[in-house]
């Protein structure tokens, strides 16, 4: 890229913060885009003649633009005239320009007039948190008017440019059209790839336009404007430092654990902190640190950290913000690796807070020490049965590592996994991530062999670039699960040009995310959700989803859910159908979804599950109603035995029993199916107790038995897991 280099190179020495489209065009073809063949004239005497004499050349119609280093937006300015048919046409254009125009004209473009119907729209601009931003639109009048746009970040891989293009809602444009061909995607990838390798090769680059990009009648699209904008690189902001990801790791199985800031009163970060760590017989030794010393629950309490004989591996801080500064010399003595600085009053509430943060992870970053928070509510991690955070929630050893940067949303999911019998890897509340941050923890998970499902509540990233890349290497491995916080907000960005005017923060992200294979929701317990089918269910191979239900009215709901969300729901083969009529009475749907009519044979639900699974037209099945039922029937005995004093209560219980054990002999049967046919299969319960779960776990078992209490959960959950698998088989390509 010699010349482009020294296209940009020469014009940032002459001060200029633009090239003109004529010099755009230029570094355009070197890469091999498309590019619209046209001649250039300077302003100055003789400019019209010397007009018509190109337009003689080119062959009318034609296309007259006026240049200048400080105008970026011809047409806006009136500078630009279209299906110019002959030489008196051409003269008034370039005297009407030259008016516009006036001293800032510098040179005029002659162009033939490139015909076709469709017009796309790229671009690049630089993200101060992503880096260099490729776009790729519906063109013309309709580019903001529509917002038929998509953002990818640089570089891009050949799934990257496939995916943009896929992407468009317009798909019909990209097909044969109004009797024109359908669009050369190649061409249209090179165009796309022009522009990712620009911006990487070259950061004074900060914004580029490809605007219109017209495809003709052939399907070839030809590039008949372009814009370059030049200044600093916008990437040239401080990182964030890394860290030692054995010390992160340290800080989750500590030896030693000293609780500063221990308080006898129930309800007080001392308190609750060290009160659950007790409550689940860590194994490690703990220590009550608090300047009163005296006991408190009935332990000894050490005046000072000094004081412990012995080194202590992690540090659990609550005193107040000022007081935090003067524990970093007896922590380095005693050799603390990790701080979990519980304590708010920092970053979070103004400037002055921010200082002291500053201050204090300078001052332990010298010192060795590792810092978690500060203003979190703890951490835990239920494999080395060790639980330090506010929430009284102990959910089992698991696959899923749970990061979030609220409090109050950690407390919530914690609970939920600890109801509903979800695994936990580990647990972060991220806090204000003064030094640890969500890229550090990425980096974590990849290497942790623990981790199978990453689940994140976001609110922001400290580094955009580097989290980007570290999920794209992780999605590779484990599912990566996020819930945006403050998604909806726009981030209106000052930008000289239509792709970075177009872009928001919110956009650029979740683009990221789609990028990196991170596949994210909407609720809070979609993040569970997912997790649980993530770490109990193989991946589908495909879209398509048999139905089976008891009941025609929610099989008709899922149906509709699933194609809300992507999923297919084909038809049943004749083959299939019948094998389902030896099954079924005659008056069963004889279709997908499949009603199996609520028959009582308990083996009916059974038989038709396998038969579905064993169909090579599906890839999951959803299956509705078949538990849960006995919650019904319960409340049914117990109306009987109140309603009716004969009734035998014996005989009532012994049906109740026998529900209950169809109900897990059929979630056990299910289970089994999942690992002989290598399909999800996920349930919808009819109704749910107190004792419904979302995962039931069976000894000798692969996968889990895994049930929602609506179709809506199970339908987007399926649909997460088609999302990512999708991603995967795209990269493997």
């Amino acid at each position: 890229m010699t010349d482009i280099g020294q296209i940009i190179n020469t014009a940032l020495s002459t001060g200029k913060s633009s090239l003109n489209e004529d010099r755009a065009k230029e570094i355009f073809r070197h890469l091999g885009m498309p590019v619209v063949a046209e001649e250039k004239i300077g302003a100055g005497t003789g400019m019209t003649d010397a007009a018509l004499a190109a337009g003689e050349r080119i062959g009318w119609p034609l296309v007259l633009k006026g240049l200048g280093e400080k105008i970026l937006h011809k047409t806006e300015a009136g500078l630009v005239h279209v299906g110019i048919g002959g030489p008196e046409d051409l003269a008034a254009a370039v005297d009407d320009i030259r008016a516009r125009a006036a001293d800032e004209l510098e040179a005029l473009l002659v162009q033939p007039m490139v015909k076709g119907r469709r017009e796309f729209v790229a671009g690049m601009f630089r993200d101060a948190q992503f880096g260099p931003v490729i776009m790729f639109g519906l063109g013309g009048i309709f580019t903001e008017a529509l917002g038929d746009i998509v953002f990818r970040i640089a570089p891009l891989s050949n799934a990257d440019m496939d995916d943009m293009i896929d992407s468009l809602k317009a798909q019909k444009l990209l097909g044969a059209f109004r009797g024109e061909a359908a669009v050369d995607k190649e061409a249209l990838k090179s165009v796309l790839k022009g522009l990712s390798d620009l911006a990487c090769e070259f950061p004074a680059i900060t914004e580029m336009d490809v605007n219109p990009l017209i495809v003709q009648p052939d399907g070839r699209p030809v590039a008949v404007d372009g814009l370059v904008i030049l200044g600093g690189d916008a990437n040239s902001k401080e990182r964030p430092a890394s860290i030692d990801l054995k010390a992160l790791n340290a800080c989750f199985y500590p030896e030693s654990i000293a609780f500063v800031g221990a308080s006898a009163s129930p309800g007080k970060w001392g308190h609750m902190l060290p009160t659950n760590t007790f409550a689940r017989e860590f194994g490690g030794k703990v220590y009550l640190v608090n300047p009163k010393g005296g006991k408190i629950m009935g332990r000894k309490v050490y005046k000072r950290l000094s004081e412990i004989k012995g080194n202590v591996d992690l540090a659990v801080v609550t005193v107040p913000a000022d007081r935090v500064m003067d524990l970093i010399p007896e922590m380095a003595e005693k050799n603390v690796r990790g701080m979990l600085l519980i304590t708010s009053g920092f970053r979070e509430v103004g400037e002055e807070g921010r200082q002291l943060e500053d201050a204090l992870i300078e001052k332990a970053r010298q010192a060795g020490i590792l810092v978690l928070g500060p203003n979190t509510m703890g951490v835990c991690n239920p494999h080395a049965n060790f639980y330090s955070t506010a929430a009284n929630a102990y959910p089992l050893p698991g696959s899923t590592a749970l990061v979030c940067q609220s409090g109050n949303m950690g407390t919530q999911l914690l609970a939920f996994a600890e109801q509903q019998d979800i695994g936990i890897r580990a647990f972060s509340g991220s806090g204000n991530e003064a030094m640890v941050t969500i890229e550090d923890y990425m980096e974590a998970f990849e290497r942790d062999e623990l981790t199978r499902t990453v689940v994140l509540y976001l609110e922001s990233v400290k580094d955009g670039r580097r989290f980007f890349e570290s999920a794209s290497r992780v999605s590779k491995k484990k599912p990566v699960v996020v819930l945006k916080g403050g998604r909806t907000e726009m981030g209106e960005k000052a930008a000289s040009s239509h792709t970075g005017a177009m872009a928001s923060d919110a956009k650029v992200f979740n683009s990221a995310c789609t990028q990196a294979g991170i596949i994210q929701v909407e609720q809070p317990m979609e993040l569970l959700d997912l997790s649980a089918v993530f770490s109990s269910l193989p991946l589908p191979k495909g879209n398509r989803v048999a139905i089976m239900t008891l009941g025609g009215g929610w099989g008709v709901v899922t149906t509709d859910l699933c194609a809300e969300h992507g999923l297919e729901v084909p038809q049943l083969s004749e083959e299939i159908v019948h094998r389902l009529n030896g099954i079924l009475p005659a008056y069963w749907s004889h279709d997908n979804p499949v009603d199996i009519v609520g028959e009582g044979d308990p083996n009916i639900p059974k038989t038709c599950m396998e038969e579905l699974l064993k169909w090579d037209g599906c890839d999951a099945v959803i299956h509705l109603g078949i538990h849960g039922k006995r919650v019904l029937v319960n409340s049914m005995i117990e109306s009987i035995l109140k309603a009716d004093p004969d009734t035998d209560k014996a005989s009532a219980g012994l049906y109740r029993d026998a529900l209950f054990q169809f109900e897990e002999d059929y979630s056990r049967f299910v289970t089994e199916l999942t690992g002989k046919y290598g399909k999800p299969v996920l349930g919808v319960s009819l109704l749910t107790d107190e004792l419904s779960r979302t995962l039931y776990r069976y000894e000798n078992l692969e996968y889990k038995g895994v049930f929602f209490p609506s179709p809506e959960r199970a339908v987007k959950t399926l649909a997460g897991m088609v999302q990512y698998q999708d991603w995967l088989s795209k990269r493997k390509e």
